[in-house]
């Protein structure tokens, strides 16, 4: 599959969790019932809103399942800075946005940021966590 234009028409729609929309080669099941066999350039990941072109000519959107994952919700930005840090230093992949961070359920983080003093609420939501700093889609100004 190829990737598609932002306004091409769409189709059908493909549903899948973070864990799925990171692998390059994934035999799925699109939302209207279908089997799709998926064959992405390594290393690219798949987010909410993506197009794809199949051989067929369909153009499917990417839409992030809900998953279980684990919401911090804090006006201190000191502190949601703090936590985000630590998540950070662990390698834990971290959605970010004003006055609130996410990450894929995991109850020993859980307890790490509450020990921190930070609250954590367990929850069913769509996880679209930041890309890695050398990856495509992070923002970089040059090559190397």
């Amino acid at each position: 599959m190829q990737r598609a234009g932002a306004s091409d028409a769409v189709q059908t729609t493909l549903t899948l969790p973070f864990d799925l929309r990171q692998k390059a080669r994934l035999k799925a099941q699109l939302d209207n019932g279908e089997t799709v066999g998926l064959m992405l350039e390594r290393g690219q990941i798949l987010r909410g809103g993506d197009k794809l072109c199949a051989e067929n000519g369909w153009v499917i959107e990417v839409i992030p399942a809900q998953e279980q994952v684990s919401t911090v919700v804090s006006d201190d930005s000191l502190l949601l800075s703090r936590i985000c840090y630590h998540l950070g230093n662990r390698h834990v992949p971290l959605q970010i946005d004003a006055g609130w961070c996410r990450y894929q359920h995991d109850h020993v983080l859980d307890d790490m940021v509450r020990g921190l003093g930070g609250v954590v609420r367990c929850e069913e939501a769509p996880f679209e966590p930041e890309p890695g700093a050398y990856t495509s889609h992070a923002t970089h100004s040059h090559s190397h």
